[in-house]
C-alpha cells in the first residue's frame, strides 16, 4: 500500500472522530466514539456500477497482493485487534463497517475485526498447516489420523477454506470478536451477535455461515464471527459461480480432494440464501 492510501484510511477515523465531537453518544468499551462517515464509496468491483464479468479470474481466486491494490484499505486499531491489523480490506465495504462500528459503539456494543482480507498464499499458508499437521485440529494431527485426503480434506473444511475458495479472497468478508461460536452464546457475545443479527443488514453485511439445522444450507459449519458485505459480495459469488470451475483449484497440497468434494457447489456456495 502506498502512503497516500494509507493515510486515507486514518483520514476515515479522523474524519469520524470529528463527526462525533459535535453528537452526543456514549463511549464505546475501546475509549473513542466513532461515527457514520459520508464518503462516498468507490469501489472498482461495486455490484451497481460494474458487472461480474469485468471482475479477473485472478481476483476471484486470492491470487493478488492487496497491498498493491488501490481499491483497498490498511486496517490499523481500534477497527482492527490481533493479527488483522495491518491486514487489508476492500475500500466500500471497509467504508460501510466504519458506520455499522460507530452504530455499534453507540449502544454499547464494541466490535473489532480479527481477520479480513486473506489472498491465495495466506489461506495456503493456514490450509497446509492443518493438512500436514503442523497445525492440529481439534487437538489432532490430522496427517496421522485421516491418511486419506478425501476424509482430510472434509474435515478441514469444517471451518477453513481450501485456497482460491474463500470468501476472504474478496476483501468483503471480515471475522468479528472471537473465532468461538460458544462467546457469541452468553455474556457480552450474544450481546455482539444480538446487535448484529439485528443491524448488520443496515449497513450491507450478512452472516454467510449460519446454523445449518435452520436452513438447509450445505458446506461449513455455523459461523458466527464471519460476517460479508453483501453489495460487494453477491455479485463476486455470482462472477465466481461463472468464471471459476475445478481445473482453476490448485496449487496446494489436498488439492485432489476439490472435485470429489464438489467445494465450488457445497462450499462456495453453502451460503445463507440472503447473502447470495
Amino acid at each position: 500500500m502506498d502512503l497516500d492510501s494509507s493515510c486515507k484510511t486514518y483520514c476515515y477515523l479522523i474524519a469520524i472522530l470529528i463527526c462525533f465531537q459535535g453528537c452526543a453518544v456514549s463511549n464505546n468499551p475501546e475509549g473513542e466514539q466513532l461515527a457514520e462517515t459520508s464518503m462516498p464509496p468507490t469501489s472498482a468491483l461495486s455490484v451497481e456500477k460494474e458487472p461480474e464479468d469485468t471482475v479477473s479470474l485472478a481476483y476471484l481466486l486470492g491470487k493478488f497482493d492487496p497491498s498493491q491494490r488501490p481499491e483497498f484499505v490498511k486496517l490499523q486499531s481500534p477497527i482492527a485487534g490481533g493479527n488483522a491489523v495491518g491486514r487489508y480490506m476492500h475500500e466500500e465495504a471497509f467504508e460501510a463497517y466504519l458506520k455499522m462500528y460507530a452504530a455499534a459503539a453507540e449502544e454499547g456494543i464494541s466490535l473489532v475485526i480479527l481477520s479480513a482480507t486473506r489472498n491465495f498464499d495466506a489461506q495456503k499458508s493456514i490450509w497446509e498447516s492443518k493438512w500436514t499437521g503442523k497445525r492440529l485440529v481439534g487437538g489432532v494431527n490430522l496427517q496421522q489420523t485421516l491418511p486419506n485426503p478425501t476424509d482430510r480434506a472434509k474435515e478441514i473444511l469444517l471451518y477453513s477454506s481450501m485456497p482460491g475458495t474463500s470468501r476472504h479472497h474478496w476483501g468483503t468478508d471480515i471475522d468479528l470478536n472471537s473465532f468461538n461460536n460458544a462467546y457469541f452464546k452468553s455474556g457480552d457475545g450474544k450481546k455482539v451477535y444480538d446487535w448484529l443479527t439485528k443491524h448488520a443488514q443496515e449497513f450491507g453485511f450478512c452472516q454467510p455461515y449460519t446454523d445449518k439445522s435452520l436452513n438447509g444450507r450445505s458446506g461449513y459449519e455455523e459461523e458466527r464471527w464471519h460476517w460479508s458485505y453483501m453489495p460487494l459480495s453477491k455479485g463476486l459469488l455470482r462472477a465466481y459461480r461463472a468464471k471459476v470451475s475445478y481445473e482453476h483449484i490448485g496449487g496446494f497440497l489436498g488439492a485432489e480432494a476439490a472435485q470429489p468434494l464438489s467445494v465450488i457447489q457445497q462450499y462456495v456456495e453453502g451460503v445463507n440464501a440472503e447473502c447470495k
